[in-house]
Order: C-alpha cells, then sequence, then structure tokens
C-alpha cells in the first residue's frame, strides 16, 4: 500500500513503512540495471525465508548508503535509539567497554534496515542464543580472494579447498560473495573459541597453500602474493564479520551474495556476480545447501588429522 512518498508493508504482525520507496540506490548506467529502495525491500522480504536462518542470533554490521550508491556509505555497528523498540538488540563487549548491535529475528527487521538504505548484512560468526555465547562461533570461513576478477583461479581454489576439508572430514559450502570471489563456510558446533578456530583455519590454509605454491597463498601483503590467489581467514575472529547469505551488495547492478550447489562451480556463466536482486530468489528456492548437516562439527578430530598431515 503506498501513502504518498510512502509505502506500507505487512511482515507477519507488523507493519513497516517504506519512506521514499522510488529513491534511486543503484544507479542504472554502463549496462547495470536501476534499483529503488522499494525494490530493495521487495527483494529482502521475498528473501526473508532463506536469508533468516541465517541471520537469527547474531550481531550485525549495517553497510549504509542513504543517498545511495553515488552518496556515502558507512558501516554501523551501534543501534541508533531511534530504531523501533520491537527490533532486537544485544549487548557484546569491545575493547575498553561494550557495544549494542542489531540481531535481525524476522522479516519486519529486514524491512526496517531496507528503509534506513541498508544495503549489506555483515554478520558475527557466533551466535548470543546459544551456548558458549558470541565467543563460540559456529561457522567458519575461508574468503577465496583472488586477484583481480580471475573467477578461474577462484573455481580451482573452491575445489582444492573442498578436497582438502573433505579429507578432513568438514563439510562445506561454497557462497558467491557478489563481489569478487567466493566464501568457504564450514558449520562448527560452538565448542571451540574465536582463537582455536582462527588457527586452525589457518594452518588449513597454510596447508592447502603449500600443495600448490604457485597458485595460492596466505600473504596477508598484496606485494608478496606475486598474482596468486589469497585464502584470507582473517574472518575468524572474535567481531569479525562476513558478508550474510542472501545479502545485496553495494555494488552496481545490486549483485547478491548467494550460496551454490557444488555443482554449479561447472557453470561456464558462474561468477561471482552471477545473482542480482532480479533472480537471488530464484537460486535460493533450490536450497543449494540442503546437503550440508544441520548440526556443525567438532573440530579436534579435524585437527588431530590436520597435525598428522603438517608433520
Amino acid at each position: 500500500m503506498s501513502r504518498g512518498d510512502a509505502r506500507t508493508l505487512r511482515a507477519g504482525r507488523r507493519t513497516v513503512e517504506i519512506q521514499r520507496p522510488g529513491k534511486v540506490l543503484f544507479p542504472g548506467r554502463g549496462g547495470a540495471p536501476e534499483y529503488t529502495k522499494g525494490d530493495l525491500a521487495d527483494y529482502y522480504r521475498a528473501v526473508a525465508p532463506y536469508l533468516l536462518p541465517h541471520l537469527r542470533g547474531r550481531p550485525l554490521t549495517l553497510e549504509r548508503c542513504p543517498d545511495g550508491l553515488d552518496g556515502r556509505r558507512f558501516l554501523q555497528k551501534n543501534t541508533p535509539e531511534h530504531y523501533p523498540d520491537w527490533i532486537t538488540r544485544v549487548e557484546v563487549a569491545k575493547e575498553g567497554g561494550t557495544i549494542t548491535h542489531v540481531v535481525c529475528d524476522d522479516t519486519a527487521t529486514l524491512l526496517h534496515l531496507a528503509d534506513q538504505a541498508c544495503v549489506t548484512l555483515h554478520r558475527w560468526l557466533s551466535r548470543t542464543d546459544r551456548a558458549g555465547g558470541p565467543d563460540h562461533p559456529d561457522r567458519l570461513v575461508f574468503d577465496l580472494d583472488p586477484a583481480g576478477d580471475d573467477f578461474a583461479a577462484v573455481r580451482d581454489a573452491a575445489r582444492w579447498m573442498r578436497e582438502l576439508l573433505a579429507e578432513l572430514d568438514l563439510p562445506a559450502g561454497a557462497m558467491t560473495t557478489g563481489s569478487r570471489g567466493l566464501h568457504l563456510v564450514v558449520p562448527l558446533d560452538g565448542r571451540h573459541d574465536f582463537d582455536e578456530v582462527r588457527r586452525f583455519a589457518r594452518d588449513v590454509a597454510a596447508l592447502a597453500a603449500s600443495r600448490h605454491p604457485d597458485r595460492l597463498t596466505t600473504a596477508a601483503r598484496k606485494h608478496d602474493r606475486a598474482g596468486r590467489l589469497y585464502l584470507d581467514v582473517q574472518r575468524n575472529g572474535y567481531a569479525q564479520t562476513a558478508v550474510a547469505p542472501y545479502s545485496v551488495r553495494a555494488r552496481p547492478g545490486a549483485p547478491v551474495a548467494v550460496p551454490l550447489a557444488w555443482k554449479q562451480l561447472d557453470d561456464p556463466a558462474l561468477n561471482a556476480r552471477r545473482w542480482s536482486i532480479a533472480d537471488a530468489v530464484d537460486q535460493a528456492r533450490t536450497e543449494p545447501w540442503s546437503d550440508l548437516p544441520r548440526r556443525g562439527r567438532t573440530l579436534g578430530p579435524a585437527r588431530r588429522r590436520l597435525d598428522d598431515m603438517h608433520s
């Protein structure tokens, strides 16, 4: 329903108002289509059944573009006081104090964030509503960051990493980032703290790079990579974030970070920006991560196997 320069959308028991739905957030130029704030809200409402399971209980960092891609952008961590009181908040520790993040538990919250021109949702890898709390991640992420837009290198790296993780008896899901590369996401059981998880991820990446030294690297500095794909594990730290599955990216054409079925790596048309808000819901309906176990793995057995491989 529209009312002047506003539009109301129903979400469960709540009605959320989208102010200035016709405001262009993604300008249409250079072959990229134009999308408005109303388009962003419609997308997030449609994808909510697939997106919300990846957000519930997790502190969020919000990437906002109130004046569209051509205006200023900023990352918002602390929750503004004017946000509705029905939006879930969580207070977590930071150096020297605490900070209160938004937690997106329902479609109404998604729509409110869209109204705030929040384009991208960056989620913590831990949940505050589970045993262990925010100090114990239930996701491990490998960020496959290519030199330039060489997506063939990303495909190869993803397959090599999947093979190595299979040797460690760790299932993983692949996801386009909507930017340049892929994320590999490993579900965990939350028993290990961030230091243990990041150390494990670092050692896995080091072993992968040692197997393919001409193609992969763990060098954090770009000038040390010599054109090789960077296996980035730095997201596996306390208060670090990774883009949420089905989140829109603040790039021309409104590309979306989309989970993949592994067989889709063979599609020659695949790239990191393959899906946008125009068609990402269709991909979500295929449930590409349906073969991932519902319960995450503990790292104990995998750590012992990894240590044996290094010895």
